[in-house]
């Protein structure tokens, strides 16, 4: 009870940051594979109906820069799915976001949200953290920096309420 007394005495901070996550879903060294998914002979014409439905579980780096071999600082780790049927592609992301090195090491935040990912900014929300991020909310804007085939650099700004 006295923590919870605590929390409610201190005065809520806002974080902004800003990194990069290398989704890489082809070749030997994938940070992001398939795990579910529709059969292969799925023999429709629309691109959007053939992947939907597929499930991805993640290990991104997230880095300074979008530079491959830019600093690492942490890992996105979680789950992504093919969720439209139709129409917009869109995936349904539960990720948690967790640091490494930097001013926010052993800290982390979560997002659990739809991502148009065709669109050139998407916004998700902030519903938790730890460490530093202890009782997260906010949003973050994530806008695709490149693209070959599957494999993307997403860069992100979150902007973080905490305690």
């Amino acid at each position: 009870m006295e923590d919870l007394e605590s929390l409610e005495a201190l005065k809520s901070k806002v974080t902004k940051i800003q990194f990069y996550m290398h989704d890489i879903v082809g070749g030997p060294n994938a940070t992001a594979v398939r795990v579910a998914g529709r059969s292969s002979n799925f023999s429709g014409s629309d691109p959007i109906a053939a992947v939907f439905g597929s499930i991805y579980v993640m290990d991104n780096p997230l880095t300074t820069t979008p530079r491959p071999n830019s600093t690492v600082i942490g890992r996105a780790q979680g789950i992504y799915a093919m969720s439209s049927q139709q129409g917009e592609f869109s995936l349904l992301m539960t990720l948690t976001y967790g640091f490494i090195s930097g001013p926010y090491n052993g800290s982390s935040f979560s997002v659990v949200g739809r991502n148009p990912v065709m669109k050139e900014v998407r916004e998700m929300p902030v519903v938790g953290g730890t460490g530093l991020f202890r009782l997260a909310r906010g949003y973050c804007f994530a806008k695709t920096h490149s693209m070959n085939q599957m494999d993307a650099v997403i860069g992100y700004n979150a902007t973080l309420i905490h305690y």
